[in-house]
């Protein structure tokens, strides 16, 4: 298990870790309902989720896969598609923007690290702070590409949707019913991992030049 393997190492960096995902997946779905709510529909904000109070957004089985492997998921933000001018293209922003809240947030903790490489003054105190910070990043990281992936429930399912030509669209949603067995296939096969940690690797070492992936 992830994080007692942590917790038995190094106690600080299993708090970092817990931190890190808490909120990253409250910053996830709390960015559904704000951008749902943008574009008209309430639905979110009703059911409380337009706060970043983690108690709304945990969902008990992603967040205990999260800790066991590595990869999680937060409770799904509702919303109502026939709330939206239309359907298509703000579903598919609906569904974009937890992804993009993970990266943006990525990209908030590495900023001052990447000022001090990029201008040469980087310390010994920052690197002893980014040795933890990596951690959320990572996590964030994670995040923001495993909901990306083009396979329902995910993100990245609408995101693609909302993507296709109209023509191919309606053959793409009819598929949404097949999506949770593909996804528990990629999972078990190990799948997942492949698709997933190349491409956090890239982004990562884009944001943290000089660090290695801290897991």
């Amino acid at each position: 298990m992830l994080i007692l393997t942590l917790l038995q190492t190094n106690p600080l960096v299993a708090l970092t870790f817990v931190a890190g995902l808490v909120i990253g997946i409250s910053i996830h779905e709390a960015a559904h309902a704000l951008v749902a709510y943008r574009l008209g529909d309430p639905t979110g904000k009703i059911a409380g989720r337009l706060t970043l109070n983690p108690a709304a957004h945990l969902d008990p089985i992603g967040t205990i896969a999260l800790l066991v492997v590595g990869i999680g998921w937060g409770k799904p933000t509702p919303f109502d598609p026939f709330n939206l001018r239309n359907i298509k293209r703000d579903s598919a922003l609906i569904s974009v923007a937890g992804a993009a809240s993970n990266f943006l947030l990525a990209l908030a903790l590495s900023a001052p690290y990447l000022i001090a490489y990029y201008t040469g003054t980087l310390n010994h105190s920052i690197l002893g702070v980014y040795q933890i910070i990596t951690i959320a990043i990572w996590i964030n990281l994670i995040l923001g590409v495993f909901n990306l992936i083009p396979v329902h429930p995910l993100d990245g399912f609408k995101v693609l949707a909302g993507l296709l030509p109209r023509d191919w669209y309606y053959d793409f949603i009819q598929t949404e019913r097949y999506g949770i067995f593909i996804l528990i296939l990629l999972l078990f096969t190990g799948m997942i991992g492949k698709i997933l940690y190349p491409i956090v690797s890239v982004l990562f070492n884009f944001l943290i030049p000089g660090f290695t992936a801290p897991f």
